[in-house]
């Protein structure tokens, strides 16, 4: 799960099943009681009809986690206004050692958290362009970016295109949070 959205999905998605859902959040959900081996069947593949996947190995719970961290930190928060870097924040909301969550993340998916961050923060601009409510310079301020070239290129290096170029596309070349 990697919005808002999602979460009410899940949410009726387990409401559908008869169960008391505890707690919700991205990633994460607590329902009240044992679940037999044929509820959880059933949660899955309701959970399958509607796009999620349910993860019960704890490595990939643990994956999952980092990428809700990161996705909720980039897209819903204001980087600006971050007082730690994305190591000290993954390693104190998960409890575990950073070097540990990077190697796992990177066994895992195949690319480094760094790089994950870098794809989700380049989603975001994307969004924003798209708006075209604020500057560029405005967008690399919010964003936490050291300057605009460096935005510009970072955002050339995954996209191919420059920021200005993307503006001129007619379609969007967004990405779905949950497909990066």
């Amino acid at each position: 799960m990697v919005c808002p959205r999602c979460i009410k999905v899940v949410t009726a998605v387990l409401e559908g099943a008869s169960l008391k859902v505890q707690d919700i959040q991205l990633g994460k959900a607590s329902v009240e009681g044992q679940l037999t081996e044929q509820q959880l069947q059933a949660i899955r593949i309701a959970l399958q009809s509607e796009g999620f996947l349910l993860i019960d190995d704890k490595k990939q719970q643990l994956v999952a986690a980092i990428k809700n961290i990161v996705v909720e930190t980039v897209h819903y928060s204001e980087l600006d206004e971050m007082k730690e870097n994305f190591s000290t924040l993954l390693a104190g909301k998960l409890q575990k050692d950073y070097h540990y969550l990077s190697s796992l993340f990177s066994e895992m998916e195949g690319i480094t958290i760094e790089q994950y961050i870098i794809q989700q923060k380049i989603e975001r601009v994307k969004e924003l362009l798209d708006y075209n409510e604020l500057s560029l310079s405005e967008i690399s301020y919010k964003l936490g970016y050291s300057s605009v070239a460096h935005l510009s290129g970072q955002f050339k290096k995954v996209t191919g295109l420059t920021p200005s170029q993307y503006k001129q596309l007619k379609t969007p070349g967004r990405i779905p949070l949950d497909k990066l």
